[in-house]
């Protein structure tokens, strides 16, 4: 019969083992390595998810992660205020930055459209988006603006790209997505910069 973890080794493994894409195996050779790490490292790792759950906080305009809210992009006059990039997740705010060829603002609607997993619009930041379009379009007309959708080319993704869509018409502004230049199924995330600044500048109308 094997030898079944000691208790505080079993509930390290299992908080790994809650991180995305962490299976037993991998948790296991995390735990091992955190017990072995230095006093240092360890403290260091306490140290910096401590102060980023302290700190760390959703802006209350485009929902990305800052130390303050309304966060710098939003607050950012050099920005403009006439475009906005809607993504699905906060990183994807730092992917995009990454590729330097975005000066709009963004909105992260914290997830896609996916009955099987229970995620409705209600589940996800849709009325803070149309709020948003509406008080821009107060501000500039509603032809001056333009939303645009750079969520994962995957099913749940173009559900909620085609949704949202239809959800803007009444603003009559200009919708468009990002070029498909990204792999259907991938993620903003993970793609290089060449590919996230083409599928940019290659956007298309939606609807």
């Amino acid at each position: 019969m094997s030898q079944s973890f000691v208790a505080p080794l079993a509930a390290l493994i299992e908080a790994f083992q809650q991180l995305p894409g962490v299976g037993p195996k991998t948790a296991q050779r995390y735990a091992f390595y955190m017990l072995q790490a230095s006093e240092e490292k360890t403290h260091r790792l306490i140290a910096g998810l401590q102060d980023a759950k302290a700190h760390v906080h959703e802006c209350t305009h485009c929902h990305q992660w800052s130390v303050t809210s309304p966060c710098g992009i939003c607050t950012d006059v050099q920005r403009s205020d006439t475009i906005l990039c809607v993504v699905e997740a906060p990183q994807d705010v730092y992917a995009l930055e990454r590729t330097q060829a975005f000066k709009g603002k963004y909105h992260v609607l914290g997830g896609v459209l996916s009955p099987m997993d229970g995620i409705g619009p209600d589940t996800l930041n849709i009325r803070t988006l149309l709020d948003r379009v509406q008080a821009l379009c107060q501000t500039h007309g509603n032809q001056a603006i333009e939303v645009l959708f750079a969520l994962p080319p995957s099913t749940q993704g173009e559900m909620t790209s085609l949704y949202m869509a239809r959800q803007l018409k009444p603003y009559e502004v200009k919708v468009t997505r990002i070029a498909y230049g990204l792999p259907v199924g991938g993620d903003l995330d993970y793609a290089d910069q060449l590919t996230l600044s083409r599928a940019l500048e290659g956007r298309q109308l939606l609807l």
